[in-house]
């Protein structure tokens, strides 16, 4: 009986203490904890998100590429919308009726309880006259964020733009972005999107019965706040940035320019361009679409995705890696006749240079000696199988330059280039192939394509002697000026320092001799060491390229210009190359050289359209086959210069 007796007390004695905890519980949520008031009283209560203003980016003197501006998203939960004047609220907003109710059914398919977005991004001026008017729309409220703004309208294939995340985003986010967040989509924006999106946060807004709100609940005790994306440097400088997109206006190519010591991108230009202000606001839908009709492919980022046959700029290069295996050395000479033939295939040269060496080859861009020196490299003794494996050795050492692969830049969507093993000749012409059937690529044609970037990084490598960094548009990211461990790493390209001297005056002589193919770019008080390309292309005239560095000592700047339909080197990428260089070294341009300059930014060199399109009056402005005009276009400019036709 005893032990009854105990278990009976010991039973009530639990639901006793149960009992007390349960009401203690209550007490504490209904009298103590307002935490629970917030989702109670939701019907008065509105978590409004605060979106962080996404991180600034400057140029490389912390001069502002980006920026932000406020907009305003209206906001609608349907469950709490009554009868009122739709038509008020659409002229408010400038929307009209069908819209209205298009945007009202997309809310309810999402939720009928929760708050979307009715209407996104309305300017600061709408903002004003619809806050005072917000209490006559129930189920209705505003919510702010910012958006990017573009002081200068440029680098937009570099920056990239923002866009609204879609149900990909959000499911890859792993719980980070809801409907209604922005995401970086292209450029820099995208490949820098964790640091530059900053971290939401929260506020618990009161609304009274009128729809007004009346403030944080708790004075913000509940609330978190946002925190603002973090500050980017780019290595870009804004002054030959748009110099650059100024000088390459109605024109298809690209510059691009980078300084050999650190691998810094001192400018990215794509043309054809856009203004980036065009993709942000509430008609960017629209831009895009318009700017997506442009036959010349607006959003294609041609500094990284475009490919070109490098042409004779590749022949500096070939030259190094023959030096390096000590199959020519500087005073190796070969006989030009104006051509170089093996077996039933023959090379042209635009020349006829008799006895030829290293040095004058390059300045007078000789096909003749190019072939000779990619011959001997083919043909080395020290191979047992000649065909494939002197090949395979060749290819391994161009790809050490970093072409046939991408470089790494921080930017998405940067394509490989193009560089094929021995397999797909063996494949193409069976058994018999030989350095005869790839002749081709000792003069930079044939199966090689390379992208303006790699092209300008052969010559940062150049530019230092046997390396480079790899090439990257970041110079600091927030306070802590983090930066990649990559892009501090110097690649090797498998050439001895001293090699590179005779190469370097070939280049010298190219832009400052009389008979260099450049010598039109020439700049007073600065060697410039370079190389023009007249690169054949089968769906018009060629493409004009040229790639150099400056000064020859201790080197600011490499660089890469690629005009499309333009022809010869010389004739224009070359100037182009020359008044970036300059203007990047001396800040400024003399009074002499802007005539040049404003002539070059007014040329058209645009693709023929289809035949079928073509109006009777439609012509392109081609400089080289306008030379009698140019002296009346330009009286103080000596005709020569500009229109100077040096081969490749």
């Amino acid at each position: 009986m005893d032990n009854l007796f105990n278990r009976k007390y010991i039973v009530q004695g639990l639901f006793i203490v149960v009992s007390l905890i349960l009401l203690g519980t209550l007490f504490y949520i209904q009298v103590f904890s307002d935490k629970y008031f917030l989702s109670a009283e939701s019907n008065v209560l509105r978590k409004l998100y605060t979106f962080p203003a996404r991180g600034v980016i400057l140029d490389r003197n912390e001069k502002i590429l980006v920026q932000n501006e406020p907009v305003y998203d209206l906001m609608v939960i349907p469950n709490d919308v009554k009868e009122f004047d739709t038509l008020a609220l659409c002229e408010i907003i400038g929307i009209d009726t069908v819209k209205f109710r298009k945007n009202f059914k997309k809310a309810l398919n999402l939720s009928r309880f929760q708050p979307s977005i009715f209407e996104k991004q309305l300017p600061v001026s709408i903002y004003q006259s619809l806050s005072e008017k917000l209490y006559r729309f129930p189920g209705f409220f505003v919510q702010s964020r910012t958006i990017r703004q573009y002081p200068d309208s440029i680098a937009g294939h570099f920056l990239g733009y923002i866009k609204e995340v879609s149900p990909t985003d959000i499911e890859r986010s792993e719980g980070y972005y809801r409907m209604g967040d922005y995401i970086g989509k292209t450029g820099v924006e995208k490949s820098y999107e964790t640091a530059l999106r900053g971290e939401r946060g929260v506020v618990n807004m009161l609304y009274d019965v009128h729809n007004v709100p009346k403030g944080s609940y708790a004075e913000g005790k509940f609330d978190t706040m946002a925190v603002s994306g973090e500050q980017l440097v780019s290595s870009l400088d804004i002054r030959i940035q748009k110099l650059g997109e100024e000088l390459l206006k109605n024109k298809v190519g690209s510059i691009v320019a980078i300084e050999p010591a650190t691998g810094e991108i001192l400018a990215f230009v794509s043309s054809p361009g856009y203004d980036p202000n065009l993709m942000v606001g509430r008609q960017q839908g629209n831009n895009y679409m318009d700017l997506l009709k442009n036959p010349n492919r607006v959003f294609n980022i041609r500094p990284i995705q475009g490919y070109y046959s490098p042409g004779s700029s590749f022949k500096p290069l070939d030259a190094l890696i023959g030096l390096q295996e000590g199959v020519i050395d500087e005073n190796t000479t070969f006989n030009c006749p104006g051509y170089f033939r093996v077996g039933n295939h023959t090379t042209k040269c635009e020349h006829v240079d008799g006895n030829i060496a290293l040095r004058r080859g390059l300045a007078r861009s000789c096909n003749t000696y190019a072939c000779y020196v990619f011959e001997k490299l083919l043909t080395q003794k020290k191979f047992k199988k000649q065909k494939i494996a002197a090949y395979e050795y060749w290819q391994k050492k161009v790809k050490l330059w970093g072409l046939g692969d991408t470089l790494g830049i921080d930017l998405p969507g940067e394509r490989r280039g193009r560089l094929y093993d021995a397999s797909y000749y063996t494949k193409k012409y069976g058994k018999y192939w030989g350095y005869s059937t790839v002749i081709s690529l000792a003069i930079g044609q044939g199966e090689m394509d390379a992208t303006p970037l790699q092209m300008a990084n052969i010559m940062a490598a150049i530019a230092n002697k046997g390396y480079y960094i790899k090439p990257h548009l970041v110079k600091s990211i927030g306070k802590d000026h983090l930066i990649r461990k990559e892009y501090v790493r110097k690649n090797y390209v498998g050439v001895d320092a001293a090699h590179f001297v005779p190469v370097i005056d070939g280049m010298q002589e190219a832009v400052n001799s009389p008979w260099g193919t450049a010598v039109a770019s020439k700049i007073d008080g600065i060697i410039m060491c370079g190389k023009t390309g007249t690169v054949q292309n089968p769906r018009g005239k060629n493409h004009s390229v040229f790639i150099g560095f400056a000064p020859r000592d201790n080197p600011k700047i490499a660089i890469a210009v690629i005009v499309e339909n333009a022809g010869y080197g010389g004739t224009y990428a070359a100037p182009i190359a020359s008044f970036i260089t300059e203007k990047y070294l001396k800040d400024s341009i003399p009074p002499y050289r802007r005539e040049r300059v404003e002539w070059m930014k007014n040329q058209v060199i645009l693709p023929a359209p289809p035949k079928s399109k073509v109006k009777p009056k439609a012509a392109v402005i081609d400089s080289a086959k306008k030379a009698d005009s140019l002296k009346k276009i330009i009286p103080a400019i000596e005709p020569k210069k500009i229109t100077d036709k040096k081969h490749d």
